[in-house]
């Protein structure tokens, strides 16, 4: 149990998918400027995101495991795992927006269909395959690390909206930038678990 927390918190703070593999960066970059619209359009895309990396990372792992390697198909996990993710971005989109009305789900779908860090985490999981659980903790802990990222991302992107930024950094570059510190920022946690 102590093994699967400590996976959870290391993909959530050290091992981001966000800052250290630069998978699903599009997300981060592409936002409204309006405050109140880009906050719940960033946590409507954390929370579908974290559902699509754990379902996606879950399903993924069971058809590996259980369809692939017993029919000596295990060389075609790519081709299951894209369609796999594909496959659940409308259905889970549906459950979500019936379950969190307040929030924009609708104009999700091409965010998440380009997310590369949903295939990026299934086809990285093959790697360590440690079991079903550590499975299961690195999909959810990939998921809560980038809603994460993101909500910090916003929020330093409306106070550099606030201030006053040359004019050559506005826009992308003092984007890019923040990102930049936001990545030396979680490079704190490096030290936080010993293996």
């Amino acid at each position: 149990m102590t093994d699967i927390l400590l996976t959870l918190i290391s993909t959530a703070l050290i091992n981001n998918f966000l800052l250290q593999w630069p998978l699903g960066v599009d997300p981060m970059v592409q936002a409204t400027r309006e405050p109140a619209t880009e906050r719940r359009q960033v946590h409507a895309l954390g929370i579908a995101t974290t559902g699509l990396m754990l379902l996606s990372g879950v399903l993924g792992y069971a058809a590996y495991h259980w369809l692939l390697i017993p029919l000596g198909l295990a060389s075609l996990h790519l081709l299951v795992f894209l369609p796999l993710s594909v496959l659940l971005i409308k259905p889970l989109l549906s459950v979500l927006a019936q379950a969190l009305p307040p929030l924009p789900f609708s104009g999700l779908w091409p965010l998440l269909l380009g997310n590369a860090g949903v295939l990026g985490l299934s086809l990285l999981n093959l790697q360590n395959d440690k079991g079903f659980g550590d499975h299961a903790a690195l999909s959810l802990g990939a998921g809560l690390g980038f809603w994460l990222v993101l909500s910090l991302f916003s929020d330093l992107r409306q106070r550099t909206l606030n201030n006053d930024v040359p004019l050559p950094f506005r826009g992308l570059p003092i984007d890019l930038i923040s990102a930049g510190l936001i990545a030396v920022a979680f490079l704190s946690f490096s030290g936080l678990i010993k293996t």
